[in-house]
């Protein structure tokens, strides 16, 4: 899969900052437990990130209204606006 692949490069690479890398949980800060559930938005507190454009490029695009995000170690497709979880692949670190 797309992204197992280029998410399991960096954290096999070592690329997670060193206090990360030794813990062995996919590079997830302290305190980054799932925090969202399907088909609900996004509560106001998640911080999600955009993927990065190289991983973007390899995916297909979301539908309309709909943009792909990374929340701690998931990577999440959201309703633009609304912040609802319409789809998700989880657990990235523990490949």
């Amino acid at each position: 899969m797309i992204v197992h692949d280029y998410f399991g490069g960096v954290a096999l690479s070592g690329r997670c900052p060193p206090g990360l890398a030794r813990k062995n949980n996919g590079c997830l800060p302290p305190g980054q437990a799932k925090k969202w559930t399907m088909g609900r938005p996004l509560p106001h507190d998640v911080i999600f990130y955009d993927l990065p454009h190289e991983l973007m490029i390899r995916l297909s695009p979301p539908p309309a209204g709909y943009r792909h995000v990374r929340v701690a170690g998931d990577i999440l497709m959201i309703a633009i606006g609304t912040g609802m979880v319409a789809a998700a692949i989880e657990d990235l670190g523990r490949m």
